[in-house]
């Protein structure tokens, strides 16, 4: 059974370069350009990783991270947040997400983080 990311993003182009990343690197992928019903979308899909933007519509990455840390069925995936924003680290601390990456990101050091939270 393949290993299932999904991605919270409101930029195609990033959506895109990661959609063909980890596909090729054998990952089922799943991508939002927001994260209206964030629980009840989490839920169906059942990612072993998340990958989450800090300016996505509607609520923004802090408040959709809270909710699913806050949901107990869910809480254990991982939340890797990232964001261009300068302060990345500080805003995944504040949305209780499990670690960071900062836009732009290093490829290897990405597909690593990745994996390292999901993969086997």
């Amino acid at each position: 059974m393949p290993n299932k990311l999904m991605i919270f993003d409101d930029d195609k182009d990033i959506l895109s370069i990661c959609t063909f990343i980890f596909k090729r690197l054998g990952w089922e992928v799943s991508s939002s350009s927001h994260c209206n019903n964030i629980v009840a979308r989490v839920r169906q899909e059942q990612p072993n990783v998340i990958l989450m933007d800090n300016w996505i519509p509607e609520d923004g990455g802090i408040i959709a991270t809270r909710q699913l840390k806050a949901t107990d069925d869910l809480r254990h995936i991982p939340v890797i947040y990232f964001s261009a924003n300068r302060d990345v680290e500080s805003l995944a601390r504040e949305a209780g997400a499990d670690t960071y990456i900062k836009k732009p990101f290093d490829l290897k050091e990405f597909e690593q983080v990745v994996t390292g939270y999901g993969g086997s």
